[in-house]
């Protein structure tokens, strides 16, 4: 069975047909979804979500979203998860998320921090890991986490970076999100890497609708195709898909504390 560790399900583009694309999923294997917030508008779409028997959610506050974002965001982040936490609810959040810095976009990197640090401590408050964007910053991301020793650690989604840059966050008990990228043949610097990771150090996921496999460009990306990113995993590392799958899946469960009820769902 595999889990898509990061799917944004909550989104508009699904709107018209997200049970049918859950079912197309289920029906290649994908036992359960993990869905991670990016705007304080967007929660209670989360939330609700939240309460289907196969999907595990996250909050947070998504850097690429930075000007959506308003100060009184995080008191209402934290106040937010508490509530979940002590309610006897199935929308229980499992991490942070989706928070980091996105060196993409410099004029607002002082916003991104700030936003990003408040989330870390939140995240150290309420005992969470943290669900992490992390673009063109991969060596300042890992200070800063190291520097706040997160007791869950959590997910660096969308990993790209270089095998030394993967070592650092393995270290800190950290798994990487391989996704639509590993499908790129342009993409030999993480396929390595990808080859190179130990057993326990990653996670598969499709950030649908986003990041697209080689292939479907174009295309809205859906869950169900995590299948085919374990396939590609599997032939890099040489391994079956029937253990790639349970790796991963293993892996999630872990970091995200599921219980084996929520796991083969």
């Amino acid at each position: 069975m595999l889990i898509d560790a990061h799917c944004h399900l909550d989104v508009t583009e699904f709107d018209t047909d997200r049970d049918a694309v859950i079912a197309v999923a289920q029906a290649v294997g994908v036992c359960r979804f993990i869905v991670p917030a990016t705007v304080r508008a967007r929660w209670q779409n989360v939330l609700a979500l939240g309460k289907r028997d196969d999907v595990s959610i996250c909050l947070g506050l998504h850097p690429y979203f930075i000007e959506q974002h308003q100060p009184d965001d995080l008191k209402a982040l934290e106040t937010l998860i508490l509530q979940q936490l002590a309610g006897a609810c199935p929308a229980r959040p499992v991490a942070i998320g989706e928070c980091g810095i996105d060196g993409r976009f410099t004029d607002s990197l002082d916003e991104q921090w700030h936003y990003f640090d408040e989330q870390l401590n939140i995240a150290k408050r309420c005992k969470l890991p943290v669900v992490v964007h992390c673009v063109k910053a991969n060596d300042t991301v890992s200070k800063r986490l190291r520097q706040q020793a997160l007791p869950g650690a959590g997910l660096i989604h969308a990993f790209s970076g270089s095998y030394e840059q993967a070592v650092k966050f393995l270290d800190l008990g950290y798994v990487l999100g391989l996704g639509g990228a590993v499908t790129y043949e342009r993409a030999q610097k993480l396929r390595r890497v990808v080859a190179k990771l130990p057993d326990d150090g990653f996670v598969l996921e499709t950030d649908s609708p986003d990041m697209p496999l080689s292939g479907y460009q174009g295309q809205r990306n859906e869950p169900s195709r995590v299948m085919l990113v374990a396939q590609e995993v599997a032939r890099l590392r040489r391994q079956s898909f029937d253990t790639v799958a349970a790796l991963s899946s293993d892996n999630a469960a872990r970091v995200f504390k599921l219980t084996g009820d929520e796991t083969n769902s």
